[in-house]
């Protein structure tokens, strides 16, 4: 298979990877000064391949170049030998963050850029040198990895692009003793600590290549490994065979790797230089960017000097103290035009907008505010009324502000500008206030999740809270300007004068937080997290909330009905039970009939006196028996699925979409699980009847079908990544049940034919170990005995010494630093993990959840953050995301073509950040309406 090669071509393949990390360590650290990303990398991957271009010319210059890259996913080699690459150190935190922008940097440079999921760089580099190498065309391989040394030969060559010297058949026999075609055969005696490759031990490449230049190649030696006079070399191969042999395996490389380009695709084409000097502008390397312009007689996109994040910004102390009279109020576009300039020029704003509501997508713009730093606030006035001019209460317009469209329409291209960085708190509400004005802020920065990224746990990241704590400075309270309760006025009442006050200051303290905690991402080792896990969840969420879902309205008012009618069945079974009628949501009530008048055991009161019937209770209750308490439990689930969904959700049907629009909170949970209100779609019961039919009624448009796809089992897989339990990790890896698994290790029954008893309690301890589940609540979830519980646990651990070895580090990091972190950085702090008494049990149990429930939170994050890209073509939009579930409606027809495309994302959405020993399933199912779906 040529795939169009022929004997006139020469082509270049490029091994991208080993460009990236030696850009990497030849340089020193570098920011981008707009907002901090590093990129030092990628600067020096840029100039590579940019000498590469300027050097791939004259006689022998390639007709074809391609840069290969590692696809982000495990390979075929893991499966083969799960310890492959184990020994691999994590990436460095601030060069994560690089590697998809040098995928981009390649596409700017219009060279063909190639990675494919399950093989690696070099199997891609093989496959492509075989067919053209076969098809008569000449291979340079850009590279000096060893790896790639069995593939030199007839019609392939290597180039080591830092000596600038060709690596040919001699080269390779001086260095592996042997020629190229004996090199995969050395290697696998040899073996490779960098990639963990096991190889004979003790045997190195200067012995490996004299035993295969005396008995001829690897199958011939180990034949004969019984021949051979050296006591310890013999005993060595014969024991260690078939670990050579999957050595073998491990090192040689697939010349048949699916790939599905043809030559046409690798065609050595000139940059296009707007598309270049787009991407060298926006990543602010000036010089490279100038030489490119200067080369392609090209004008650059304009470069502001942009306001600069560096390490060591301005303390509280060293800046002024905020000062509200110099705030400016822009009534008229001259003074607005000077305000853009100067945004532009500096290339950083601080913005917030002011509106006549909470709800993103029927709130009025009021206003907007902007700053540049320090005594440099604005605020523009656009929609305030004079209330008492008119006595019906609408207002008329204020006077002194500019036309709405009008100041949006000069707003525009600076808020869109790239090489402007907005700044914002929340800044997903403004995102979505804007968005419906038709601008899309971007690029973007957050003060909320810059102080999430850097204090998940250890305090909430509301403006006012944070500007008390970090700038000792208290903000106007929005009370103060329309006060409470039944006098309440709304923001556009506000007069102008005191709303520029207010506002200003927002802006201002945002962009004074901003310079507090932007540079304290890299030294708080919290940049891959912030850069890859939650900015880029803005434009994200604000998209899939502007999009909405569709309920149907009839079928929530028959539910309620329903509940209703069962709600009064179960109040009257109720009342026989107690011998009498009470209110039955009054918890003072019920814990009397419970306690008092039936005299039932573990009645705890408080300090008011009143006995506690909180749901623990109930239940525990209920274990025992006793019928009062497990009706009140129904009433109860009825009662707030009724109040909660299907009386509420009609209630938040948008009047102009017809859809309802949840909002979903980035910073809510310190793990990183998103949240989600008005209305709260994370918590409709699923394994419950009621539940499934309140999913019935989300459903889908007009010839448009709902999928549900949803990660199985995701915190047990990485619980057996992060603990190393092979047991566990095996079973992921060949696709058994991993509770029937489980109960067979515990208490050595056979998997098939298995009690469903017997694995139900072995799915409830892998669950609850989780969530450090203790003998009592395993009792109560099983309704067994405690002790017997108790007993399972220990046989649990007994079975899965990694489990408690992995909570005991976990729980002595926490002590010592005062945090967790997950599996792709994310820093959970753990107040409270030192102290004594009750509370250190749930400090140390929430410290050993937080890296399985984070890592679990912060792969579906990388899949919503991938998802718009790879969907892009398909009449589909993503609609919610519930745990470990993403939601989408689609056109019929793309059923198929959506779920390939979805699951491919999220099944490969740990990678490259972080190789998974165990790997990711997606479920996936379609249907008219949610319920159907999931």
């Amino acid at each position: 298979m040529s795939d169009g090669f022929d004997k006139g071509h020469h082509l270049h393949l490029i091994d991208g990877s080993a460009f990236i990390f030696r850009a990497y360590h030849a340089l020193p650290p570098l920011t981008r000064r707009s907002d901090g990303l590093p990129i030092g990398a990628v600067a020096g991957f840029c100039n590579m391949l940019w000498k590469y271009v300027q050097e791939a010319k004259g006689a022998d210059a390639p007709t074809h170049v391609a840069v290969i890259f590692d696809h982000s996913s495990k390979t075929f080699r893991n499966e083969i030998y799960p310890l492959y690459k184990a020994n691999r150190p994590e990436l460095p935190e601030d060069l994560r963050p690089q590697f998809p922008l040098t995928r981009e940097a390649t596409r700017a440079f219009n060279i063909a850029c190639i990675e494919t999921e399950g093989y690696e760089a070099d199997d891609i580099i093989a496959t492509l040198s075989c067919r053209a190498r076969d098809a008569g065309a000449r291979v340079t391989i850009i590279s000096s990895d060893k790896d790639l040394m069995q593939l030199v030969g007839d019609g392939v060559e290597m180039m080591d692009p830092i000596k600038g010297k060709s690596i040919g058949p001699d080269e390779v026999r001086e260095k592996f003793g042997v020629g190229p075609e004996r090199v995969v055969d050395v290697q696998a005696l040899a073996g490779d600590s960098v990639d963990n490759v096991p190889g004979a031990p003790g045997i190195g490449i200067k012995t490996a290549a004299q035993l295969i230049g005396e008995y001829g190649d690897l199958e011939a030696l180990l034949a004969r490994a019984a021949e051979i006079k050296q006591p310890k070399r013999r005993q060595t191969l014969i024991e260690n065979a078939e670990q050579i042999r999957i050595s073998k395996r491990l090192v040689e490389l697939d010349c048949a790797t699916p790939l599905e380009v043809g030559a046409d695709a690798l065609s050595l084409r000139d940059p296009e230089p707007a598309a270049l000097l787009e991407f060298l502008t926006r990543m602010e390397f000036r010089t490279l960017t100038n030489r490119v312009a200067e080369r392609f007689d090209a004008t650059p996109p304009p470069s502001p000097e942009v306001v600069p994040a560096p390490a060591g910004a301005a303390s509280p102390a060293e800046l002024p103290t905020i000062d509200r009279s110099l705030y400016v109020t822009i009534r008229d576009e001259a003074v607005l035009a000077e305000w853009l300039a100067e945004i532009s020029e500096k290339g950083v704003v601080a913005i917030d907008t002011e509106t006549t509501g909470l709800d993103e997508m029927q709130a009025g713009l009021v206003g907007l505010s902007l700053s540049t730093g320090p005594g440099r606030a604005a605020y523009l006035p656009l929609g305030h009324v004079d209330g008492a001019a008119d006595l019906f209460g609408s207002g008329v317009r204020a006077a002194g502000q500019m036309p709405l469209e009008r100041a949006l329409a000069l707003l525009k291209p600076v808020l869109e500008d790239p090489a402007v960085l907005k700044i914002g708190q929340n800044i997903k509400y403004d995102w979505k206030i804007l968005a419906r004005h038709g601008i899309r802020m971007a690029p973007l920065d957050d003060t909320m999740l810059l102080s999430y990224a850097l204090n998940a746990g250890a305090h909430n990241h509301g403006m006012d809270e944070l500007s008390e704590l970090y700038l000792d400075h208290k903000p106007v309270p929005i009370k103060d300007l329309i006060g409470s309760g039944k006098g309440q006025i709304g923001f556009a009442e506000v007069a102008i004068d005191k709303a520029a006050e207010y506002a200003a200051e927002d802006a201002e303290v945002t962009w004074r937080l901003w310079n507090r905690f932007r540079p304290k991402l890299s030294p708080e080792r919290v940049s891959t997290a912030y850069e890859l896990l939650e900015r880029p969840m803005v434009p994200v969420l604000a998209g899939m909330e502007m999009t909405g879902i569709r309920i149907d309205a009839d079928h929530l008012k028959r539910m309620s009905n329903a509940f209703a009618q069962k709600m009064a069945g179960l109040e009257d079974e109720i009342h026989q039970l107690a011998g009498q009628p009470f209110n039955i949501g009054s918890p003072k009530q019920l814990g009397e009939i419970l306690f008092e008048k039936m005299g039932l055991s573990g009645g705890k009161q408080g300090k008011t006196g009143a006995f506690s019937t909180s749901a623990d209770v109930l239940e525990d209750l209920a274990a025992e028996g006793h019928d009062l308490p497990a009706r009140v439990l129904d009433w109860r689930q009825l009662s707030k699925l009724k109040s909660t969904y299907t009386d509420a959700l009609p209630t938040f049907v948008n009047p102009e979409t017809g859809r309802v629009h949840t909002s979903y909170s980035i910073a809510g949970a310190q793990t990183g699980r998103l949240a989600s209100t008005d209305p709260n779609l994370q918590n409709i019961p699923i394994r419950t009847e009621e539940g499934r039919r309140i999913r019935e009624a989300f459903v889908a448009g007009p010839g448009m079908r709902l999928v549900s796809l949803d990660y199985s089992q995701i915190e047990l897989r990485i619980l057996a990544h992060v603990a190393a339990i092979p047991a566990l990790q095996q079973a992921f890896r060949d696709g058994i049940d991993i509770h029937a698994m489980t109960a067979s290790q515990m208490f050595g029954v056979p998997v098939e034919g298995m009690d469903p008893m017997i694995r139900r309690r072995a799915k409830a301890i892998n669950f609850g170990v989780i969530y450090g589940i203790s003998g009592f609540g395993l009792a109560r979830n099983l309704r067994i005995p405690r002790a017997e519980a108790q007993a399972f646990i220990d046989t649990y651990f007994e079975r899965f010494p990694e489990i408690r070895a992995y909570m005991e580090r976990t729980v002595a990091e926490a002590k010592e630093n005062g945090f967790v972190r997950t599996l792709f950085g994310r820093r959970i702090n753990t107040p409270g993990i030192n102290q004594s008494g009750p509370a250190a049990g749930g400090a140390r149990r929430a410290a050993i959840n937080a890296p399985i429930q984070g890592a679990a939170a912060d792969i579906i994050r990388r899949a919503m953050i991938r998802m718009p890209a790879a969907i892009a073509d398909l009449p589909a939009n993503m609609l919610l995301q519930v745990h470990d579930e993403l939601v989408f409606e689609v056109e019929e027809g793309a059923v198929d073509a959506l779920i390939a495309a979805a699951r491919g994302v999220m099944e490969g959405a740990a990678d490259p950040a972080v190789r998974l020993d165990v790997p990711l399933v997606v479920d996936a199912g379609q249907g008219a309406n949610w319920a159907e779906a999931h």
